[in-house]
């Protein structure tokens, strides 16, 4: 009987999760190559240069502009890459690594976003918001005070155009493999926890963590999955539970306001805490700032109606 049950969640999740990774491969190969244009041209390079007078209020050296464009656009990953080019204190790599995570991936994770019931402007503005108000604050509340920063001298090799293609096509087969692999797995447990009635045990347990971010306690598991994989890895489950109907829009646009500035505090947390970061502080940080924007909008919401 179990075997049975099994098999059966294991063939339906085949079709809805073939469906998102396709649509994701497309997202993906074709922004990261417009990025990948966008960096050989410098217009990446160019973008930092006039955020560098703007970073010295954050507690930051002008070359961390270039850390938070490049992650902004990409990855967190590529702003760790330029982070470690900089001999950056405790507290400076944990307000650029806040700054990061609340807005890395803004293209990829926004168009995911946007699937699941929330505007792109909506999503674009608190995160990026979120992560010039959270640097701020971290730089007025954080032990220490800004320092002068040393940059490495190293001589950074311009690379041609056929070896920075290549490097794309390696890193971005890598990431969808990855990708299509997670997705694939995440339906399949999704569907399980589903047909075994354990996602009802998990919601129940998280109720009150839930309640008290002011998210609906049926979005127990997308929570758990965000905060654990990330945004673009557990797109899977979180585009068909929408599909679905089994939430609201109503609660996917609050969900989305809190994973959208806290999600994947596992993996990249731990990457930025390698960095030099601090990890409570980024992980507390941007819980409290999530907090902040759901509830504002519920709130908003009541006043409304």
């Amino acid at each position: 009987m179990f075997k049975t049950r099994f098999v059966n969640c294991v063939k339906l999740a085949g079709p809805s999760a073939f469906k998102t990774i396709w649509w994701l491969t497309k997202i993906m190969v074709t922004l990261s190559f417009v990025i990948l244009l966008l960096q050989y041209f410098g217009i990446i390079e160019w973008i930092s240069y006039w955020l560098t007078p703007l970073f010295s209020h954050f507690g930051l050296p002008g070359e961390a502009a270039l850390a938070f464009v490049s992650g902004y656009f990409v990855n967190c990953y590529s702003a760790i890459a330029v982070m470690t080019t900089l001999d950056l204190s405790t507290r400076a790599a944990t307000i650029l690594a806040v700054m990061v995570l609340c807005s890395h991936n803004m293209i990829v994770e926004t168009t995911v976003q946007h699937k699941t019931g929330s505007t792109v402007l909506s999503i674009v503005l608190i995160r990026t918001l979120s992560a010039f108000i959270l640097a701020w604050v971290l730089n007025k509340i954080m032990p220490g005070s800004f320092e002068n920063i040393v940059v490495e001298n190293s001589v950074q090799e311009q690379l041609t155009f056929a070896v920075m293609l290549k490097q794309w096509a390696l890193r971005t087969t890598k990431n969808v493999v990855t990708m299509a692999l997670l997705v694939y797995l995440l339906t399949i447990l999704q569907k399980v926890l589903t047909e075994f009635g354990i996602i009802q045990y998990i919601s129940r347990f998280l109720k009150p963590v839930m309640i008290f971010f002011g998210l609906s306690p049926k979005t127990a598991f997308l929570w758990l999955v965000s905060n654990t994989l990330g945004l673009a890895y557990g797109a899977g489950i979180m585009i068909e539970e929408a599909e679905k109907g089994e939430t609201t829009k109503e609660e996917n646009d609050l969900l989305n306001r809190h994973i959208g500035i806290s999600h994947s505090n596992l993996e990249d947390l731990l990457l930025f805490s390698a960095a030099g970061g601090a990890y409570l502080w980024m992980l507390l940080s941007r819980w409290a700032m999530s907090w902040v924007w759901v509830w504002l909008k519920k709130i908003s919401m009541k006043m409304t109606r």
